[in-house]
């Protein structure tokens, strides 16, 4: 799996709790395991914890210069562990929080020189994103985004998404499972409605924005009008807003 062994399972779950899928995304767990009695973590880990986390409060505030700075980082210090595992997750991880954003790329590029050589959980999420997962994925993903894999399985239903979402009670590990929704054609409006939803109480400006802008068009191929245009004044109103400041990143709560 992404995650590291904690030699304390009450630690496991309280990470679990705080942070979502950070702790499946590996660089998190190890840092916080360091925090109990053990060895001490290593240099790379704490750089690369530190810039992930203000990474992807940057991406999701919209400031991309500093998210981008941030990446390099976290990036700068994966690589130094010469592995391929921890490499491919940052990779992954970044390109899940851009498709938290929809942007949906075809594949996440910056993953592909390293993941042959990363595990099956590496690779079972890359298949995931793109909404290929497939039935012997299932094992390998992280325990949120299970339930969305396996009914992707099967055929399509009425109102099939919206309470697999709902059930995620981390927003950005949401986001994530509603853009691979998206993906597979699969996205209903209750669904896409829960997605608008859970960006906007966050306040997170970029993802909001890509979502609004799906929901306008979804509302005008279905002839909502009134919806269309209350997405469209919550886009003016979104663009209007001043940019989030650069102040110092508090603790991520959630993570993809």
């Amino acid at each position: 799996m992404f995650t590291h062994v904690l030699t304390i399972a009450d630690q496991a779950r309280a990470v679990g709790r705080r942070f979502g899928l950070w702790a499946v995304l590996g660089l998190l767990v190890g840092l916080l395991a360091g925090c109990a009695a053990g060895p001490r973590v290593p240099d790379w880990q704490i750089e690369a914890h530190g810039a992930q986390q203000r990474a992807i409060r940057a991406e999701l505030e919209g400031r991309q210069r500093v998210a981008e700075l941030e990446w390099q980082r976290a990036l700068e210090a994966a690589q130094r562990t010469a592995r391929a595992d921890q490499m491919a997750r940052l990779a992954l991880s970044r390109c899940a929080v851009a498709q938290a954003s929809l942007d949906l790329a075809e594949r996440c590029e910056a993953a592909q020189p390293v993941l042959p050589r990363a595990g099956a959980a590496e690779q079972a999420y890359a298949r995931y994103l793109l909404g290929q997962a497939q039935a012997a994925d299932l094992e390998w993903l992280p325990s949120a985004h299970r339930p969305t894999a396996r009914r992707l399985l099967e055929p399509a239903a009425a109102g099939e998404a919206v309470a697999l979402l709902r059930a995620i009670d981390d927003p950005l590990a949401r986001l994530v499972a509603a853009s691979v929704w998206l993906r597979a054609q699969r996205l209903d409006p209750e669904a896409l409605a829960l997605a608008v939803q859970t960006a906007s109480e966050q306040g997170w400006r970029r993802p909001l924005l890509a979502w609004l802008r799906v929901q306008v068009d979804m509302a005008q191929r279905r002839g909502e009008a009134e919806l269309a245009a209350a997405a469209q004044q919550r886009i003016e109103w979104l663009l209007a807003a001043p940019a989030a400041p650069a102040t110092p990143a508090t603790p991520a709560r959630s993570g993809p």
